[in-house]
């Protein structure tokens, strides 16, 4: 029996993969912070007849890391799809943002996507199959100043996903980043500025995206038309020009 691990599954792109997975018959292990708000999620998708796990686990600390690979093993689970969802972001100049917050955000957006990856991949490649996805971000194409952090970090999710894509595709295992634009979830209220990048696509239509792409093989996706064209063009364009319209479209005020 395999199952498909979801982190951040409290709500938001997490709870779409839970919904989505679900109806295609997963059996769950959902894990965040949040107790409460992953029985909620197992309630919501409840109706579709499949099992889940529930392990909270605060993924920005390495001991919540290891809880929630010892309760794996405890379990006897054997992952064969990895959604690596969970993650925050923080707006405002670098200097003035505290300094524990960020090195929570570089734990959870990066270690904790390479430690689960690391941790459930062997066993997959073992197996001749499974899945790892890795929820990235159109912030991956360009850096953002007043979401300096969280831009850096994306861009590691999106080149990490690249390379491992390319190293395990031949052997079984299908690798994808996701990469959603702006999302009608509780992310801005968290990272502490909920009036910027309005017209947000919903986290079903992320989770839809990604799991296509995933079907057909591809190793990253952008979520959305608009989003799409927006990342290409920020590929694109030179630095000196493209960080005026980047703090222009995240209408900061300093």
């Amino acid at each position: 029996m395999t199952w498909t691990l979801i982190t951040g599954a409290s709500g938001g792109i997490g709870r779409a993969f839970a919904a989505e997975l679900a109806a295609r018959g997963h059996d769950l292990v959902l894990t965040a912070r949040r107790e409460d708000e992953l029985r909620a999620t197992s309630d919501i998708i409840g109706a579709h007849g499949v099992r889940t796990e529930l392990i909270p686990a605060d993924l920005s600390d390495p001991a919540g890391r290891r809880h929630l690979l010892d309760e794996l093993r405890a379990r006897d689970l054997t992952i064969s799809m990895l959604v690596n969802n969970a993650g925050f972001g923080s707006i405002g100049r670098f200097a003035d943002l505290d300094a524990d917050r960020l090195a929570d955000e570089v734990e959870l957006d990066v270690q904790t996507v390479v430690q689960l990856s690391r941790a459930l991949l062997p066993a997959m490649l073992d197996a001749g199959h499974g899945s790892i996805v890795n929820v990235a971000s159109t912030a991956a194409f360009q850096p953002l100043p007043t979401m300096a952090v969280y831009a850096a970090a994306k861009a590691f999710v999106l080149s990490f996903s690249q390379a491992l894509w390319d190293e395990v595709r031949d052997q079984g295992v299908r690798v994808i980043a996701v990469c959603p634009g702006p999302t009608d979830t509780d992310f801005f209220v968290r990272a502490g500025d909920d009036d910027v990048l309005t017209g947000r696509r919903t986290p079903q239509q992320v989770a839809l995206t990604c799991l296509d792409a995933l079907d057909k093989g591809r190793p990253y996706v952008v979520d959305g038309l608009l989003n799409t064209v927006q990342a290409e063009v920020a590929k694109r364009t030179p630095v000196r020009l493209a960080m005026p319209l980047a703090r222009a479209v995240m209408r900061h005020q300093d």
